[in-house]
């Protein structure tokens, strides 16, 4: 998924409790889903930053070593600016873009 055209918001801002739970009927279940949509969202991010400053990387030691790789530097604060997991995970849940469901249930 691209988070990088996501609206969530970067600043705290609240949220109406009736509007989170409202798909599940129940605010500790919706938080659950949210938190574990967070956690994906969060692997997904840190995985993709992962392999964009592998390529960056040198296996050699040397001191040039010691001289910052401008672009490396880049991409870094790109990811830094994104919002964070939990409010894209909740902009997710409000848009009813997060697939649940409960066996119990079913």
């Amino acid at each position: 998924m691209d988070y990088k055209d996501t609206k969530a918001v970067l600043s705290t801002i609240t949220y109406d409790k009736n509007e989170i739970e409202a798909p599940t009927q129940n605010i500790y279940e919706a938080i659950s889903i949210i938190a574990k949509r967070a956690n994906q969202v969060s692997g997904d991010l840190k995985k993709e930053l992962v392999d964009k400053l592998e390529e960056f990387a040198t296996f050699n030691d040397s001191l040039e070593e010691v001289f910052e790789n401008k672009e490396q530097i880049e991409v870094s604060k790109f990811y830094e600016r994104l919002p964070k997991p939990t409010a894209i995970a909740v902009e997710e849940w409000l848009n009813n873009k997060v697939y649940f469901r409960n066996p119990d249930t079913e």
